[in-house]
């Protein structure tokens, strides 16, 4: 019937696609953040991240 002769399935795109999609791929820079260069808006930018984080990790624990 066809079953010994190693059918693929039919869907043939399902081989080829990635794991990991492009866009949660890095590039391999890394940046790094200095204060001593580090302007208002970046201050508050981190200040906003780290309340985030405290935030997500209350409601986890």
């Amino acid at each position: 019937m066809g079953r010994s002769r190693g059918q693929r399935s039919r869907d043939k795109n399902k081989a080829s696609l990635p794991q990991v999609p492009k866009h949660m791929k890095s590039d391999g820079i890394d940046e790094e953040f200095s204060e001593e260069l580090a302007d208002r808006d970046d201050l508050e930018a981190q200040a906003r991240a780290n309340a985030a984080n405290q935030r997500v990790k209350g409601i986890n624990e």
